[in-house]
Parts: C-alpha cells; sequence; structure tokens
C-alpha cells in the first residue's frame, strides 16, 4: 500500500525567509565572541599603537562547521576489534609531526583547521574594549554645559522661518480644514495651514575630568618597558575621548627631571639618565594647583615605570604621592617588569605601605598585560571597590 505525505507551506510563514539573516547574526555573535576572546593579544599589537588609527584590524577566526548528520553517540555501546599481539606499553600511535624516516620527519597527511580573517576597524575594536570601562569614583562636582552639534526639535507651532516648515503636518492641516467645509482635497493653502517645527540645540552638563599621564623614560627603560607604556597610554588616551566629551588630559615625562610634554612628544621622544620619580609626583601637584581645583575637578593621575627609582627618593615619593591621594579620585601606578615576576620593587613597595583604597597598582610582565592593566584601572569593579572603601 502506496502511503502519500503532503507538505503544505503557507505563503506567509516569513520564517523561511528570515533564516538567512538570523543565521548571518549568530555568524557575528560568533565573530564578535571570538574576538572578545583574543582582546589581550589584539591591544597588545604594536602595529596598532604605531598606526594612524585609520586601521583595519584582521583577526583570524577558526571557521564555524556546515550542519552534518552524525551517529547518535549515546545510542548504545559499541566495541572495536583489534590485530591483537599488542602488550602494555606498547606505542599505539604519536600525535603531530607526523612519521618519521632517515631523511627526518614527514610531512603529515591529517586534514588541519580552517581559519578566514575577520576585519574590523579601530573604531569597531575600540567599541569591544571600552564598552564597559569607566573613569571610577566620578563625582558631580562643577559640571559644565557641552552644546553638541545635533539639534532636537521640541514642538509645532502657527509661526517660524519657512526653513523650518513642516510639510507634512502642514499639508494634513489643509487637508483638514478643507475636509470640514465639505471638500476633502489638498488645495486653496492659507496661513492658518502653516506648521513649523521648532528646535533647540541638545546641551549635555558634564563634570569636569583631568587625567594626568606620566611615564618614565630614564635609562634604566628598556624597549620592552617604553613601548608597554606608550601601548597602555595609547589605548588610554583613545578611551577617554571616546567615552568623554571634555576630558582633559596632561602628559609628563620624566628621568631625574620632569617636564610638561606634547602628546606628540609622550608618545614618541625617548629620554635616558637617572630617575626620581618624586620629581613627577611634584609637577602634577603644581599643575593641580594652578590649573583644577580638586573642589572643583575630578582628578586622576597615573605613573608607569620599571620601578627602578634613586633609592633616597622613595620615601619623598610616599610624601607627595598621599598629598595626591587627599585631592585625587584614583592615583593609578603600573610596574613592567618583564621576566622578573616575583621581584618587586622599592617604588612599588614604598606606595603599597599606604594603604589607600584609592591607590590603584598594577605590575605587567608581558605584552598581553596591557589589556588587564586598562580594565584594572577603568572596569567597573574599580569603583565599586574605592565606594566600599
Amino acid at each position: 500500500m502506496a502511503i502519500m505525505f503532503t507538505l503544505a507551506i503557507r505563503r506567509d510563514d516569513w520564517s523561511l525567509h528570515r533564516k538567512g539573516a538570523i543565521d548571518q547574526a549568530r555568524h557575528m555573535e560568533k565573530v564578535k565572541e571570538a574576538i572578545k576572546r583574543n582582546l589581550a593579544d589584539i591591544v597588545s599589537e604594536q602595529s596598532l599603537i604605531t598606526s594612524d588609527g585609520k586601521r583595519v584590524v584582521r583577526v583570524p577566526i577558526r571557521v564555524l562547521e556546515e550542519y552534518r548528520f552524525r551517529f547518535d553517540p549515546d545510542s548504545g555501546r559499541q566495541v572495536g576489534q583489534g590485530s591483537g599481539g599488542t602488550h602494555v606499553g606498547d606505542v599505539v600511535g604519536r600525535v603531530g609531526g607526523g612519521q618519521r624516516s632517515g631523511d627526518g620527519p614527514q610531512a603529515g597527511d591529517q586534514p588541519g583547521i580552517d581559519y578566514y580573517e575577520a576585519e574590523l576597524t579601530i573604531e569597531e575594536l575600540s567599541e569591544l574594549i571600552f564598552e564597559d570601562l569607566e573613569l571610577p569614583n566620578l563625582e558631580e562636582k562643577r559640571l559644565r554645559e557641552l552644546e553638541s552639534e545635533a539639534v532636537r526639535f521640541t514642538e509645532i507651532r502657527r509661526h517660524g522661518p519657512f526653513a523650518n516648515l513642516d510639510k507634512r503636518r502642514t499639508l494634513r492641516e489643509n487637508l483638514r480644514r478643507n475636509a470640514w467645509r465639505g471638500r476633502a482635497r489638498i488645495g486653496d493653502f492659507a496661513n492658518e495651514d502653516l506648521r513649523f517645527k521648532t528646535w533647540e540645540r541638545d546641551v549635555k552638563r558634564e563634570s569636569n575630568a583631568v587625567v594626568i599621564a606620566m611615564m618614565d623614560v630614564s635609562g634604566s627603560m628598556g624597549t620592552f618597558e617604553k613601548y608597554v607604556s606608550r601601548a597602555f597610554y595609547y589605548w588610554m588616551v583613545r578611551f577617554l575621548r571616546t567615552k568623554y566629551d571634555r576630558v582633559e588630559i596632561r602628559f609628563i615625562a620624566h628621568h631625574a627631571e620632569a617636564r610638561e610634554v606634547s602628546e606628540e612628544e609622550f608618545f614618541s621622544r625617548g629620554e635616558s639618565g637617572g630617575t626620581r620619580a618624586s620629581t613627577a609626583y611634584e609637577l602634577a601637584l603644581q599643575l593641580i594647583r594652578e590649573s583644577y581645583p580638586p573642589d572643583s575637578w575630578n582628578i586622576y593621575p597615573f605613573h608607569f615605570s620599571d620601578g627602578d627609582n634613586w633609592p633616597s627618593d622613595n620615601e619623598r615619593c610616599r610624601e607627595l604621592a598621599e598629598e595626591l591621594l587627599r585631592c585625587a579620585n584614583l592615583f593609578g601606578y603600573g610596574e613592567i617588569r618583564q621576566g622578573r615576576y616575583t621581584y618587586q620593587s622599592t617604588l612599588m613597595h614604598t606606595l603599597q605601605r599606604i594603604g589607600s583604597p584609592k591607590l590603584v597598582t598594577v605590575t605587567i610582565t608581558e605584552k598581553a598585560d596591557v589589556y588587564q592593566a586598562l580594565r584594572r584601572f577603568f572596569g567597573p569593579e574599580v569603583g565599586q571597590e574605592v565606594a566600599r572603601a
């Protein structure tokens, strides 16, 4: 007996038409997750730090597998049959490297994993990096009114400049007036039909905030140390200018002496000489006294160094750091120690003795730690820790 199956598809079933868009959205979500897992390596990429900010980043993404049929592994127990003659300890096979011959390793014959490169701009990458970062412990001190370029239409009026004429509402009013007179048509315009949009500029209020970036450029700072410092400050500056409209940033470079420099000099100029970190703290306090009264400004000093400070200068650093902490929302100190995991510098030890919750320290031993340093200083957990304290 033949059995006939009938498949009926409703013409108004639009789920089939949306299947491609759903799969594409799922694929992009997988790509986004893959990029997030690699942010630590991407952030420390040297080609990004030295670029002009318009570079397209290529991130290797493992190809998603296509749909395929497979047997249910839980359908029952299976057994295999060997050739016999084996004993405990015999090598059954080797993983990777292929077989060896007298001439050396041979090429493998197993398929590899396919990858493709996902492209995204610096702006798209910045959104992923900065999505939950913020200036910690930001207080509403003296607010500045910031006028944006965008305008907002707030209401409709009967009078106004013809540049703001709302044509749709004018036509509707004309049609309504003619319909009320018994002729539902558009025509015979009168002044009472005219409607005009009124607009105003968006005004945002933002708390005053200044970030003071201090960097050790002495002779003890090698290529790795200087690169890590600049990499951190590169992303910090980009984060501040992406998230905040009017955060001021001052740049201080120091060796045995400190001086304020331009942003270009800060990221490109090399120095040498000894190290007296207290000179940077003194200059930061001078800038605060001259331009940023604490009752009106949120103040965030940051200092990056390798920690090799002149020993007799450490106590002076502690005194000045305590003075900075009295007027700062948060003071961040980053120490770069490539390959020195257990060693703690005397400067780090001296600062940690202060014991203030507003003093946040981080140690960087490899390039991938730059991303963790960003999260350590600007992650949402930092503000919560300071608030609880």
